[in-house]
Order: structure tokens, then sequence, then C-alpha cells
């Protein structure tokens, strides 16, 4: 059975449901390393193969809140490598609420799994049973 593409609904709720979650997803992508702001950016388009992108705006505003909220450091890199660039590097204490966000999401979607009875042995994304 073919699946009909998906309509400009499905894109805004996506769209939400990533919007609330634009705090862990920085966080994660900060897990491997020091980045830049652009470079964050791209690191979630990218994830997605380009389906999916986290307006810049959106992302500076949470990469202020999360300095402010202690859970990222942000300092200046050299200008050896053209214009100079603010990076950001997850703390402790952003590791920890990224582990408890990641946790909370999985119950969350292991629940909304059930309720939908979209849950299978294999766990096939999207398939009903």
């Amino acid at each position: 059975m073919t699946q009909p593409p998906p309509d400009h609904a499905d894109d805004a709720f996506a769209a939400d449901l990533l919007r609330g979650h634009t705090d862990t997803i920085v966080l994660g992508a900060l897990r491997s390393g020091d980045r830049y702001g652009f470079e964050i950016y791209k690191t979630i388009r990218d994830a997605t193969g380009g389906a999916h992108e986290i307006k810049e705006a959106t992302l500076y505003a949470t990469y202020r809140r999360l300095v402010k909220d202690g859970l990222v450091e942000a300092y200046w890199g050299d200008e050896s490598q053209g214009g100079r660039r603010k990076y950001y590097r997850i703390t402790d204490a952003g590791r920890a609420v990224y582990r408890s966000s990641v946790a909370a999401w999985v119950a969350t979607r292991d629940v909304i799994d059930e309720l939908l009875e979209t849950r299978s042995d294999t766990h096939r994304k999207g398939q009903p049973r």
C-alpha cells in the first residue's frame, strides 16, 4: 500500500514537535564536541537529510538560553580560520539535562506508541500493527 505524500499540516506538526525539543537537540549536537552556531544548524539539518530545519533565529535564542541556564558555555574562537566565531561547549549540567530529557522522550514515545498501537516487535517506524 502506497503512503500518500505528507501535507503541510504534517510538516507543521513535525515542526511543533521539534520546537518543543530544541534544547535537547542542541545539547545532543554538542555531545561530540564544541561547535559554532551555524555548524550546529548544519548538523541538525544534515541529520535529517535536509527534511527538517530549525530556524537560525530559534537556534540563537536557544544558545542564549542554554548559556544563561549554565547548560552550555560560549567562547570566541580564534581568527585563524576566517571570521571570528562563537563556539558552544556542553557543560556537565548540560549533559545531565540531556540524559534526563532523552529518558523523558523515550518514556513519552513508548506511551504514545502503546496508545496508538504502533509498536511492533521490530519497532518499525510509522507502521501500524
